[in-house]
């Protein structure tokens, strides 16, 4: 069992950047991958960024790439979204997500129905 607790968001100008962070606890010996998923009003939630336990493989939904950057601190139990470059359109709850697995190297899906567990969000708002 893992629990995930999003923090870092809140209100930001257009242009302007925030770190997100995704803290895990709980009892867990196995490794696991992470993705970034979001959702905005009236919109379905939305893949945003995925990265391996070891960190070394990442991918970006188009949108994001480029602007945002997906890291973890495994030692920290912690995996970062840093976002660059905001625009009114990133406004979302964010969530993160963690789906276990025995690949350090595996990337985390970019479908909602792979993960194992989740965050309750963080809300992410950009003014223009």
């Amino acid at each position: 069992q893992v629990q995930l607790v999003e923090s870092g968001g809140g209100l930001v100008q257009a242009g302007g950047s925030l770190r997100l962070s995704c803290a895990a606890s709980g009892r867990t010996f196995s490794s696991y991958a992470m993705g970034w998923f979001r959702q905005a009003p009236g919109k379905e939630r939305e893949f945003v960024a995925a990265i391996s336990w070891s960190g070394g493989s990442t991918y970006y939904a188009d949108s994001m790439k480029g602007r945002f950057t997906i890291s973890r601190d495994n030692a920290k139990n912690t995996v970062y979204l840093q976002m660059n470059s905001l625009k009114p359109e990133d406004t979302a709850v964010y969530y993160c997500a963690a789906e276990d697995t025995k690949d350090v190297n595996m990337v985390g899906s970019y479908y909602e129905s792979e993960y194992d567990y989740w965050g309750q969000g963080t809300q992410v708002t950009v003014s223009s």
